[in-house]
């Protein structure tokens, strides 16, 4: 238990500098007319960008582990103090201090955590029966609805990409915790293992558009809360994830405040960025 909760508040601590970094490198290419792939490449011929993916990487490696050690709702309850450091950064970034109601949403959202791994129980064992075909469903439904989203150009669809995004992630989430043994043949016959990569790859680049478009907050507060929530109720109700007898209120509580007091938190960053920087046309980047 010790050391899946120690993993996801790690990868939180990657994955909450990585995120900034990104926002960094969308906002120093040309702004993407749509959901168009081609800008993943041009941000990632960004220096800050490469640095911001490899730390997502070694972010989901420690992640998986997270998510076979304890219940999903644990880890990805973990992985939401990344907005403690998104706070933190944007501090030293616009040399503000955070106020006594960030510092308590911070303490909040610890306080919150120490409910959810005391009342956190065994892992659960069970495959979700048709869920890897879900998945894939899924997959294909968010990419339809962010072409969609992505068309507009407006605060709402900032929010919609960025609610997408969160359920991109929660498919990693999910099919990470499907995944079997990790030798490479069982990977390469796991519908999980390419659930994955998909859902991965497509909520990158819904978050990186909706990063280049509109303020922080609105793009990382709803993909914050679904990419925890999602994966913690199917953790929940299909995949057998235990709560402690007697313990489910106090989880319940603990699960809303650590996602209400992370929300706050980037609330607080999205105050002092009040959008996206200028963007200077790059014609080399294609």
């Amino acid at each position: 238990m010790i050391l899946g909760l120690a993993a996801a508040l790690t990868a939180a601590g990657l994955y909450g500098v990585a995120a900034v970094l990104q926002a960094a490198g969308a906002r120093q290419v040309d702004r993407a007319s749509g959901l168009d792939p081609r800008l993943l490449v041009r941000i990632l011929r960004q220096p800050v960008a490469v640095v911001a993916l490899g730390l997502m990487l070694l972010g989901f490696l420690l992640h998986l582990l997270s998510v076979r050690l304890v219940p999903l709702f644990l880890a990805q309850a973990g992985i939401a103090v990344s907005l403690v450091v998104t706070a933190v950064l944007a501090v030293v970034r616009f040399g503000e201090r955070l106020s006594r109601t960030e510092w308590a949403a911070v303490g909040s959202v610890f306080a919150g955590l120490m409910l959810l791994s005391a009342s956190a129980g065994d892992v659960g064992t069970g495959t979700g029966g048709r869920l890897p075909a879900v998945l894939f469903v899924g997959i294909a439904l968010i990419g339809a609805l962010g072409w969609i989203a992505s068309r507009r150009r407006s605060p709402l669809s900032t929010a919609a990409m960025g609610l997408l995004a969160g359920f991109g992630y929660a498919v990693v989430g999910i099919s990470a915790r499907l995944l079997p043994d990790f030798s490479p043949l069982d990977l390469v016959r796991s519908p999980a293992a390419y659930s994955l990569a998909l859902g991965g790859s497509l909520a990158f680049l819904l978050y990186s558009v909706a990063l280049q478009r509109g303020a922080v907050t609105l793009a990382t507060t709803p993909m914050i809360v679904t990419q925890t929530v999602v994966p913690a109720l199917v953790g929940v109700l299909l995949l057998g994830d235990g709560v402690r007898p007697g313990w489910w209120v106090a989880g319940g509580l603990g699960f809303v405040v650590t996602v209400a007091a992370a929300s706050a938190l980037v609330r607080f960053e999205g105050a002092h960025q009040v959008g996206p920087a200028p963007v200077t046309p790059h014609p080399t980047n294609g």
